[in-house]
């Protein structure tokens, strides 16, 4: 008799369905795991004989044979020991075939048999739920399945209670969902906008790259308050949809960050060293894990000194930033993970840092700036819509004590014009609702006829700026976010028209 029990094996955030097989024969005692099993699934074997040994259970002296079909797939992870050990107790008569044969476990099994917490458990829950499978998984996971809706979830703190709930003798419970409830869906930033001293100028940037998304760039010298600034756009931003949320969540199962299951509306925000490698950068290594770009989908990429990152790993973002997503080249697949960001980056404008100051500017200088800014890619350059100078703060500045607007103030601000855009994007057919797949959500993200449609300027603002591309040499790529960050503009006045003065201030944050 074969026994039977389903899981997944993962492909970015997505979960392809395996069919766990276990035949016990006759032969000399062997135990063995076929279907393109990694070291970790191979290892698998001693986990279960000492689960099983620990709950008073011996295998038998036959031969075991355990197939993970399909068997091209490559099967990767610790999560495939759970289904085995099922499986295996289904073979010898442990637990009922049929009580199993419904179900989608995963879990590591420790050699206490404890079910341990494993990566991936939502993807896992939803694919179940689309194939109307049940789920086994371990109980530190249990309020991250629940949100896939499934009602037939098993979260089991280790072995033995698994087998006792099939045997009718104990019953687990259903997990319940654990949402992060506050607000914006997670812990405030430290940092307000009101603390920010002076910086007009890059204080308004900063609210147009939040009602946009758009990327932004801020260059100046240390000690401006670069860094505080970015700190505070994830006060600006809204907060995640549902649809959204899961999104977000899916990749943070998948990379093991999801732990005690909770999911939240506060959008992502990461910032890596510039001493990250590519593969931390942009995803990949031996099981093509997300990275940083991915991390971040829906939220904020923040780059501190953007010129000291490597330069391959700078251009590696240059294909995540234009489609919204990374691929992962392998020689048997190709690894999707979506990678909707929006770029936040700074520098100095020098390596000194000091290279508008005569005084301070070291002696190689102006060269020393053309050379540090030569560090980054033109085209990267060009995806980035808003190119900002952050100068230094005065003394005068650090005296005021008259409060600025707080990020309270400026997030109703913003989020009345995601409002306007969300809107205006389903009724063009082009929102979450009409493309759940790739949804405009925001007018960093329009394109083609989409963006004809919305951002077409009167006729002083037709003007200005086909005067300014051909004076500036502007690119299309750059002719195009022009026109997103006045549309942007002009959403933050209300306005229905772009005019000559937005397109004029949205020329004012290009870099030329």
């Amino acid at each position: 008799m074969v026994a039977r029990v389903y899981t997944v094996a993962f492909e970015g955030v997505d979960a392809r369905t395996v069919d766990v097989q276990v035949q016990i024969s006759a032969g000399l005692p062997a135990f063995s795991i076929v279907g393109l099993p990694d070291k970790a699934v191979a290892e698998s074997r001693e986990r279960v004989r000492g689960a099983l040994s620990a709950i008073g259970l011996a295998l038998p002296a036959r031969r075991i044979t355990v197939n993970l079909a399909p068997a091209d797939l490559p099967k990767e992870g610790s999560h495939f020991d759970l289904p085995i050990a099922l499986a295996l107790l289904a073979a010898m008569q442990i637990v009922p075939p049929d009580a199993i044969i419904d179900y989608t476990a995963l879990g590591e099994l420790s050699l206490d048999a404890n079910i341990v917490f494993v990566p991936g458990v939502l993807a896992a829950a939803i694919a179940a739920t689309a194939e109307e499978r049940g789920l086994i998984c371990p109980q530190s996971c249990g309020a991250e399945a629940a949100f896939a809706g499934n009602r037939d979830i098993l979260a089991a703190p280790d072995l033995l209670c698994l087998i006792n709930h099939f045997k009718g003798s104990q019953l687990l419970s259903a997990p319940q969902p654990n949402m992060v409830t506050s607000e914006g869906g997670g812990p405030s930033s430290p940092v307000d906008l009101a603390d920010v001293k002076g910086q007009e100028t890059a204080k308004r940037a900063l609210e147009i790259a939040a009602a946009g998304g758009h990327n932004l760039l801020m260059s100046g010298p240390p000690g401006a308050g670069k860094s505080m600034l970015a700190a505070c756009l994830p006060d600006l931003l809204p907060p995640l949809s549902a649809r959204e949320a899961l999104e977000v969540s899916m990749i943070a199962s998948v990379a093991g960050a999801l732990r005690e299951g909770q999911i939240t509306r506060r959008r992502p925000y990461r910032d890596p060293h510039h001493s990250a490698s590519m593969a931390a950068m942009v995803g990949g290594g031996a099981r093509a894990r997300p990275g940083e770009v991915s991390l971040a989908h829906r939220g904020v990429l923040f780059l501190d000194e953007l010129p000291e990152f490597s330069r391959q790993v700078l251009d590696s973002l240059r294909q995540p930033l234009e489609s919204g997503e990374t691929v992962i080249a392998r020689a048997n697949a190709h690894i999707r993970y979506p990678s909707q960001v929006q770029l936040v980056a700074a520098m100095n404008p020098c390596r000194c840092g000091y290279l508008a100051d005569p005084g301070r500017a070291c002696s190689r200088a102006p060269r020393c700036g053309r050379d540090y800014q030569s560090r980054i890619s033109g085209p990267l350059f060009d995806r980035i819509d808003l190119h900002i100078e952050v100068n230094a703060v005065s003394a005068a500045d650090l005296q005021n004590r008259t409060m600025g607007e707080t990020s309270a103030e400026v997030g109703a601000r913003v989020a009345a014009a995601r409002t306007l855009q969300a809107v205006r994007y389903d009724n063009l057919g082009v929102g979450p609702e009409s493309r759940p797949d790739n949804p405009v959500t925001v007018n960093a993200q329009a394109d083609g006829a989409v963006l004809q449609t919305v951002a077409s300027p009167d006729q002083e603002g037709r003007t200005l700026l086909l005067r300014a591309t051909e004076t500036l040499g502007l690119s299309a790529r750059a002719y195009h976010r022009v026109l997103r960050v006045a549309r942007t503009l002009a959403d933050l006045e209300n306005c229905d028209r772009i005019g000559r003065i937005h397109i004029a201030e949205a020329l004012s944050y290009r870099q030329t």
